[in-house]
């Protein structure tokens, strides 16, 4: 699964139209992801995790600290990634 970028999130599929996607915007020093959005032909591959894995490594390379406003985000930093997430 091709994993693309832009500036305000991560997707698969048409740019339009995407099959799954992580959304996201900058604040301060934050990257705060507010939506993601897996279609059910693709769920139970793990594409979800693989989308905030991407944010993650975004995160890391910029030097910031993620703010998850979407639940299914927030749940899977903290599973993983606790040292990155926001907690002001």
């Amino acid at each position: 699964m091709l994993i693309k970028q832009d500036d305000k999130m991560f997707y698969c599929g048409d740019h339009n139209n995407p099959s799954a996607k992580i959304t996201f915007y900058y604040h301060d020093n934050l990257i705060v992801v507010d939506h993601t959005y897996v279609s059910t032909e693709l769920r139970g591959q793990k594409v979800g995790q693989k989308l905030v894995e991407q944010v993650v490594l975004l995160a890391r390379k910029e030097g910031k600290l993620i703010l998850p406003k979407c639940s299914f985000a927030k749940k899977e930093l903290e599973k993983n990634n606790e040292s990155l997430i926001y907690k002001g």
